[in-house]
């Protein structure tokens, strides 16, 4: 039927449990998550460029998020593109929201039911259009999400274990979902299927929620047992070392890493340092523009820092903000607007050198 399938969806218990049912069908399937405005605009950029690059056959799924009128007219011409220059694709919208009704009513691909959350929608979907292979337990575990999202409070037992996956998913915000979105989504998806042993147990909600430590240790364990800090610290340094060919900076020559909404800079960024002694400098840019920046002895980051922000501080530990900041939603759009920071101060001083020379 399709070659691959592009899942896009919201970032809450609902969003991530129409991911969930997707893992049981045969289809390649790749995750994409969003919340409103911006966001979700972006997102879908990342997915055609994706489609583009692939030349596959492919669906573009999106669930649990209703789209604007300018947003639908707009996917919808980018696919017709695609489809005119022989990329077969196709759309599919399963959402609950009335607030997509005017897209809903001129889009056949968009599918809206406000009587279901968005993860009942798409295990009925799945379960018609694409060869769900169910598991023993998902019929429950998608009536357990129904009710606390459509807050069926009479439904005592499975509403109650709904608001304890609720904050299941609410609260691990161990990994950042921009700089490591793929991780993030994983770690979402693997302590909700961890969620569903508890579906049988006499006391499901106390018995998970007495057990989300553990099941977040678990998760971040690499080899001996720590604290869920120093696990997720271990676990989020060795995540950055995977990602240095993309994340890589130079700067008057000094070799830098560049983070987006990582923080915990003192500890995290002191730890890459250690583990990377290659790299002269880390900094971590929040989504709001401020910088941190961390340095083992090898380069002074308050000069740094003054140079990119007129911010200060140490040589090993410096801050700034970055005026005119533009929060980003992809990692790469953020490493541009850093290099040109960059590419300009590193201009303005080869100018002022050359002129101090003549």
């Amino acid at each position: 039927m399709y070659k691959k399938i592009y899942h896009l969806s919201h970032i809450d218990l609902d969003g991530y449990s129409c991911q969930l049912i997707m893992k049981y069908t045969p289809y390649a399937t790749f995750n994409y998550n969003a919340n409103y405005g911006a966001e979700v605009r972006q997102r879908l950029d990342e997915i055609l460029e994706d489609i583009k690059k692939s030349k596959d056959s492919a669906l573009i799924l999106i669930t649990d998020l209703n789209l604007t009128a300018d947003e639908s007219r707009w996917l919808h011409s980018q696919v017709a593109q695609l489809n005119e220059s022989k990329i077969d694709v196709k759309i599919t919208l399963l959402d609950h929201h009335g607030s997509g009704e005017e897209s809903a009513k001129k889009y056949d691909w968009y599918y809206l039911d406000v009587s279901r959350c968005a993860t009942k929608i798409t295990y009925d979907y799945a379960k018609e259009n694409f060869e769900l292979d169910e598991p023993q337990w998902l019929e429950k575990y998608v009536n357990v999400v129904n009710a606390v999202d459509l807050w069926k409070q009479e439904e005592v037992k499975n509403f109650e274990l709904g608001k304890v996956c609720m904050r299941l998913v609410t609260e691990t915000r161990e990994l950042n979902r921009v700089m490591f979105s793929k991780e993030d989504t994983n770690y979402k998806l693997s302590l909700l299927l961890e969620a569903t042993k508890f579906l049988n147990s006499k006391d499901a909600a106390i018995a998970l929620d007495e057990n989300i430590h553990k099941l977040k240790k678990e998760f971040f364990k690499i080899d001996e047992d720590n604290t869920l800090d120093n696990l997720a610290t271990k676990y989020v340094v060795n995540l950055l070392g995977t990602k240095r060919d993309k994340m890589t900076i130079y700067y008057k020559g000094y070799k830098g890493f560049l983070s987006y909404g990582v923080g915990n800079t003192s500890i995290v960024g002191n730890g890459f340092l250690l583990a990377y002694p290659e790299y002269d400098f880390i900094v971590d840019v929040s989504y709001r523009g401020a910088m941190s920046l961390r340095a083992n002895n090898q380069v002074n980051v308050a000069q740094i820092s003054k140079e990119w922000a007129n911010g200060g501080g140490h040589p090993n530990a410096a801050g700034g903000r970055i005026m005119g900041f533009k929060e980003q939603y992809r990692y790469d759009k953020v490493k541009q607007q850093i290099e040109k920071i960059i590419f300009d101060k590193e201009a303005v001083a080869g100018n002022l050198e050359y002129k101090k020379g003549v």
